[in-house]
């Protein structure tokens, strides 16, 4: 049994989905593990993680749009508007996502769904730098 331990590092350009699939099974394909676990936690409050259809652009769209209407951005709503009017709602998408994922490893093939990526849900306005910790464990 072994483990081991890797960051991505995603620029984002405000709210949207960010693809990382390539970016971890590029890294998955430089491990020794042939078969095991990996953990992604996002090491964020006011962005998240979610597998996603990969096909058809208008799915993130409409996800996107979904969580706008779900979580306004109003600051009347809110106490917690520190950062503006991005901030509390920001944190209420994440609350309703996903911090982390676990995926398994089989034959140095991440199992995932022939239309499914990985996905960074940014819900800032803002450009940010957003670390993804990954955690291999398998033999």
């Amino acid at each position: 049994m072994q483990q081991v331990f890797n960051e991505i590092k995603i620029n984002t350009k405000g709210q949207g989905l960010y693809d990382f699939t390539e970016k971890t099974i590029s890294w998955l394909n430089n491990q020794k593990i042939k078969n095991g676990m990996l953990n992604i936690n996002i090491l964020h409050t006011s962005a998240s993680l979610i597998i996603q259809e990969n096909a058809d652009p208008d799915v993130l769209h409409d996800l996107k749009n979904f969580f706008d209407k779900l979580a306004p951005m109003d600051n009347k709503l809110y106490q917690h508007t520190t950062e503006g009017t991005d901030d509390m709602p920001a944190h209420i998408k994440s609350a309703l996502t996903n911090s982390q994922l676990t995926l398994s490893l089989k034959d140095k093939k991440l199992i995932l769904g022939t239309w499914q990526g990985l996905y960074l849900f940014e819900h800032r306005l803002e450009e940010h730098t957003r670390v993804l910790s990954h955690h291999l464990i398998g033999e």
